[in-house]
């Protein structure tokens, strides 16, 4: 790390200019991009008395001469942990469009609301009066990070455009969000204490032996604790209407990658029960990307929750009590599994400069439902072939995948298999309940 000589550095403390150059400096070799303007220009200003780098917070005091500063040693421990962070551009995650707003919590005071924000600056008319708005040619920064580098776009048809970002940078900006959302909390929860205490005088400021006025609270230490089958056998339609229930979630680690604070309660549309609280990049590489209501492309992602995290993903889809005794997926998902899986093999490549290429696109659809197996269908078919000859690659009854499903998941994640099944399961209910639909409009916690 640079250290060289920073003006306006006093005291250990360095101003909002300087520090925005020592960020860009410290993380130029970093696989994640940054982005200068992460104290200077919002969502950072001064009266926020914080700043966002990575997922770490950074508080702003205030010198004697009244100047905003940030300290230099925190801004260089977040530059390494941003540093140490990996990134694999491939492995992709979809943040939007979706058919409906983000869901914002009730009291919300998280300034930061990455997502809202790149949804609104994505959806705004190119033109004179955005350029008016925003300096041209330099990034809206996220956290201290240059996401427009990242970020991916995607049309379909020609119609409708479709965003992604890395997966690591998706972690990273959840951790930011649940990170400014502690600080607030805790901000707030020191203002109610200190009002409470001592009413006739203003909140008491710390001052440190240089003299210099503290004027941010120090970041919350409390860990997330790892979920512990706590809402197991629950409904998602009951538990989901329970006051709390967000801050409740809050507190978990994600039950799949158990490293991200977890944003939002899984749950299985098919059978209703609630699977666990998950991150939301876990929640989003999950969904699957559907056209229609019966019609989803197999996207790379795929490769990840049937390959290498394969255990993590078998293990969560099975917290559902229903998917768990009938020893399957949901419907999306076993199609999923019986285009990327069972009919790999029958998938055509071309030849490439580096070996040969899988063909085009995958795409399964099906007729009917898990609720009618005798006449549910899966169609497996090759989209956007560079040469037009491959369609329709295999049709596999449901009854079929659902079997070879088993027996794949025997062969692959023994333990999964060994607690699936109706004689494994105490407490099975008499009947399995009807698919629940998605009530909530926002298709962020879809399966």
């Amino acid at each position: 790390m640079s250290e060289r000589v920073m003006p306006g550095r006093t005291d250990g403390l360095i101003t909002l200019v300087a520090a925005d150059a020592l960020w860009v400096d410290l993380t130029a070799a970093s696989a994640v991009p940054t982005a200068s303007g992460a104290f200077t220009r919002s969502p950072a200003p001064a009266r926020a008395r914080y700043v966002l780098l990575g997922g770490r917070v950074v508080a702003m005091v205030r010198a004697g001469n009244g100047q905003w500063s940030v300290p230099e040693v925190e801004v260089r421990r977040a530059a390494a942990e941003l540093n140490a962070v990996g990134m694999d551009r491939r492995d992709l995650v979809r943040i939007g469009p979706f058919r409906g707003a983000p869901r914002q919590e009730r009291n919300e005071e998280t300034p930061l609301r990455w997502r809202r924000r790149i949804s609104g600056e994505l959806q705004e008319p190119a033109g004179p009066e955005r350029a008016a708005r925003r300096d041209v040619g330099r990034p809206y920064p996220l956290a201290g990070i240059d996401w427009r580098q990242m970020l991916v776009e995607q049309t379909r048809d020609g119609t409708q455009r479709t965003w992604w970002l890395p997966c690591a940078v998706v972690r990273l900006l959840d951790a930011a969000e649940h990170a400014e959302r502690q600080w607030v909390q805790a901000a707030r929860t020191r203002r109610a204490s200190a009002a409470v205490t001592e009413p006739p005088t203003p909140p008491r400021q710390a001052r440190d032996a240089g003299g210099r006025q503290t004027t941010g609270p120090e970041g919350p230490t409390t860990s997330l604790r790892p979920y512990d089958k706590e809402l197991e056998g629950q409904l998602y339609s009951v538990l989901s209407r329970k006051p709390g229930t967000s801050r409740r979630v809050a507190g978990w680690a994600c039950a799949v990658c158990r490293t991200a604070p977890a944003t939002v309660l899984d749950h299985c549309h098919e059978h209703g029960y609630v699977r666990a609280p998950v991150c939301q990049s876990c929640n989003t590489q999950e969904r699957p990307d559907h056209l229609y209501s019966n019609d989803i492309r197999v996207a790379n992602r795929y490769t990840r929750l049937f390959h290498t995290d394969t255990d993590d993903w078998l293990r969560h889809w099975h917290r559902c009590p229903g998917c768990r005794a009938r020893t399957t997926l949901p419907l999306p998902h076993l199609a999923a599994w019986t285009a990327h899986i069972l009919c790999r093999s029958l998938r055509p490549t071309h030849r490439a400069p580096r070996g040969r290429k899988p063909c085009g696109v995958l795409r399964v659809s099906w007729t009917g439902s898990q609720n009618t197996p005798r006449s549910c269908l899966l169609t497996v078919a090759v989209d956007f072939c560079p040469s037009g000859e491959h369609r329709v690659l295999a049709r596999v009854p449901y009854r079929e995948a659902a079997e070879r499903f088993r027996a794949w998941l025997a062969e692959t994640a023994p333990a999964v298999a060994a607690a699936a099944g109706p004689d494994r399961l105490d407490g099975l209910p008499a009947r399995f309940r009807p698919v629940i639909a998605d009530t909530s409009g926002e298709d962020l916690e879809l399966f």
